[in-house]
């Protein structure tokens, strides 16, 4: 899950809500205003997020802003969809380093591109968590998204822990990325310590613990 990290691009605005355009810089002006909003939700809620000065950031009026989102819940699906789509397209690049790889190999590779696809997102995915208590079938598409990764992981993890026991084994790796996306799950929503996502450390040991685990399986 961790091909080079981009903004989304033009061509990615076919999303549901979205007023389409086919101007250059109308899309540009949508994008900014998208980029802008998913840095603002850094360091305030959805609530405390003005429309206003998402404008007055990219140098927008109010008016483009809902020519192009009929409301801000709108503008946050928008949000929501991209860092999904993102997530599905980091999915899709995951490639099996090698025949022979091992799971000292494979644990870090699968648990750092958890964790950078998160750091890409954190505050579209903060406000998601905090949004599901009013409207829990938003966080649907990275609940789908949790379990896509789990699916494609377990193929990956299966060749490096041996022949045999094949269900036992599937179990115990649905069980280690409950684990690690719970971890990082409440980092983002409650920040309790000591590690944050943003530490190097937090990469380290949860891909030592999804390790521990699955050895222990064996």
């Amino acid at each position: 899950m961790r091909p080079p990290s981009h903004p989304p691009e033009l061509r990615d605005f076919d999303l549901p809500g979205v007023a389409p355009s086919r101007q250059k810089r109308s899309r540009e002006t949508t994008l900014a205003l998208l980029r802008a909003g998913a840095e603002m939700l850094r360091t305030r809620s959805l609530a405390e997020l003005s429309i206003e000065a998402l404008c007055t950031e990219v140098g927008a009026t109010v008016g483009a802003f809902y020519s192009r989102f009929e409301s801000k819940e709108t503008y946050f699906n928008a949000l929501m969809a991209l860092a999904a789509r993102d997530g599905e397209q980091r999915l899709d690049a995951i490639r099996r380093p090698s025949g022979d790889a091992s799971l000292d190999q494979l644990c870090p590779i699968i648990v750092g591109g958890i964790i950078a696809w998160m750091r890409s997102h954190e505050g579209v995915l903060r406000a998601a968590l905090q949004h599901d208590d009013t409207r829990p079938d938003k966080w649907t598409p990275f609940k789908a998204l949790a379990q896509a990764t789990t699916a494609r992981a377990t193929p990956l993890l299966l060749p490096a822990m041996g022949k045999g026991r094949k269900a036992a084994k599937t179990r115990t790796i649905a069980f280690g990325f409950q684990i690690v996306l719970g971890t990082l799950v409440n980092a983002i929503l409650n920040d309790p310590g000591p590690l944050q996502l943003s530490s190097k450390e937090m990469e380290t040991r949860l891909a030592g613990c999804l390790l521990l685990l699955l050895k222990a399986e064996l």
